[in-house]
């Protein structure tokens, strides 16, 4: 196996983040090479859809193939937004707008933490579960029908108020999750610290362990 990787992405900052966690290995995503690459995903899990990218892209390139699929559950909603974070639109929009458009990401951090004091306000506990987890299921494909996933978390807890959001870092719902062993969101840790502590870095690990396995000569 050479040390070229397609990654099922169409997102620059992605395939950097991508590169730092495989180091070794030269990250391409299609546009690299003027591949249109735009996979239906149709999947019921992070691991599904992260299994039709790979595959998709697979087809096309006959070559290893890296993707990944994530997103944030939120344990007071019963694991939504899930494989939906990416749509988010609201209690009544989970899984995204009927016409596909997306809202800003600035609002769908609000609509979340919004949803999440509905939910409790509705529920009959006096707890207040604001625990959630960021999961990500990456897909190494080698052939149509030789591949490995792995699936990691980064577990966490949502702050009570948008308000209260902190950091300018990452990506997505970063300034929302906070980790309390280290008092920082996720968006207040250096790129260092993420990708120690990430589940994407996590996943990441496991499958670079795994590429190198591969690279080694059998006896």
């Amino acid at each position: 196996m050479n040390t070229k990787l397609y990654f099922a992405s169409g997102n620059a900052h992605k395939r950097q983040e991508m590169a730092k966690l495989l180091p070794g290995y030269t990250i391409v995503i299609p546009a690299d090479e003027g591949i249109s690459f735009e996979p239906e995903e149709t999947g019921s899990s992070f691991a599904q859809n992260s299994l039709i990218k790979a595959q998709a892209l697979w087809q096309l390139v006959r070559a290893p193939v890296i993707a990944d699929d994530s997103g944030i559950c939120v344990d007071a909603l019963g694991g939504a937004p899930g494989i939906y974070s990416a749509r988010y639109a609201g209690r009544e929009h989970r899984q995204g707008l009927a016409d596909g458009t997306k809202l800003s990401q600035q609002e769908q951090n609000r609509l979340l933490l919004l949803d999440i004091e509905q939910e409790l306000r509705l529920s009959a506990s006096n707890e207040q579960p604001r625990s959630c987890r960021y999961v990500c299921a990456m897909t190494l494909c080698l052939a149509q029908d030789r591949f490995y996933i792995v699936q990691e978390t980064m577990e966490g807890e949502l702050i009570p108020h948008i308000e209260q959001a902190r950091g300018s870092g990452g990506f997505g719902y970063d300034p929302l999750v906070l980790l309390p062993a280290y008092n920082k969101t996720v968006a207040e840790l250096s790129a260092q610290e993420k990708n120690a502590m990430s589940h994407r870095g996590k996943a990441a690990r496991v499958i670079l362990a795994l590429l190198d396995s591969l690279q080694k000569p059998t006896a």
